[in-house]
């Protein structure tokens, strides 16, 4: 998850996706999207601060 120069909002990508799959106004609730996102395809997420930089998560679909 990247913040878009052009209009400030957070996007999610697919990794190597060159489109956003979904825009958000804040980091908080992109990152509340990717959560679920990434447990339900058992994903990592990647997410960037505003200089760039990242930091790697991992959620893994909860044991059944």
């Amino acid at each position: 998850m990247t913040k878009r120069k052009l209009d400030g909002k957070w996007q999610i990508k697919f990794n190597n996706g060159k489109k956003a799959i979904k825009l958000f106004d804040t980091q908080l609730q992109a990152i509340d999207y990717a959560k679920a996102l990434a447990i339900n395809q058992e994903a990592s997420i990647m997410i960037h601060k505003e200089d760039g930089t990242f930091r790697k998560l991992r959620y893994d679909k909860p044991n059944k």
